[in-house]
């Protein structure tokens, strides 16, 4: 009886080998893309809820304003309020508010990309959006922040770009909870 006998692989086997390696690596890359992306969406899904309930603890901190109505979609201006212990250097209940307001904005925009949103009385929180389809929320656009001032509850509404589509349209993303202060 002759056996032939080989060691070793032959040429077909090794790229065949390399061929089943080749595409797991590139299906693991695929893998590793998609979870980078949804832990970035993740990251500012929870910078957005900090956000919100930022600017909720800024309305239960300045109850006069809250009673006075100066919360309900405030002016976003700098008051140059400044905190000494447990009140605020001259400023009046609304200029709080408006300062609240401006601290708020400017932080949404440095953490959240095109990052804006709205504080205000509303009985239906979960509307608003991009009205005019130009790929932004306007705050200052009822058609878009959607708070109709009515009910007892306050709304903060935010809006940011989570990603861009396959036409490189923004995809708006909203966060919106509800309070009583």
């Amino acid at each position: 009886m002759n056996r032939k006998h080989t060691n070793g692989f032959t040429l077909v086997e090794v790229l065949v080998s390399i061929l089943v390696l080749g595409i797991g690596l590139l299906g693991l890359a695929g893998l590793q893309t998609t979870g980078l992306k949804s832990n970035h969406s993740a990251n500012l899904r929870t910078q957005a809820t900090l956000l919100a309930y930022d600017m909720a603890d800024r309305v239960r901190a300045n109850k006069a304003g809250f009673d006075g109505g100066f919360y309900h979609k405030p002016a976003a201006e700098d008051k140059s309020c400044v905190w000494h212990g447990n009140a605020p250097a001259d400023c009046t209940a609304q200029e709080l508010a408006e300062h609240d307001a401006k601290e708020w904005q400017d932080a949404l925009a440095q953490e959240l990309p095109q990052g804006v949103g709205i504080v205000c009385r509303d009985s239906t929180p979960a509307d608003g959006g991009d009205a005019d389809g130009d790929g932004t929320v306007d705050p200052g656009d009822d058609n878009e922040n959607a708070c109709d001032g009515n009910g007892t509850l306050y709304a903060v509404k935010i809006w940011w770009v989570d990603e861009f589509d396959d036409n490189g349209n923004p995809i708006i993303k909203r966060f919106t909870t509800t309070f009583q202060p």
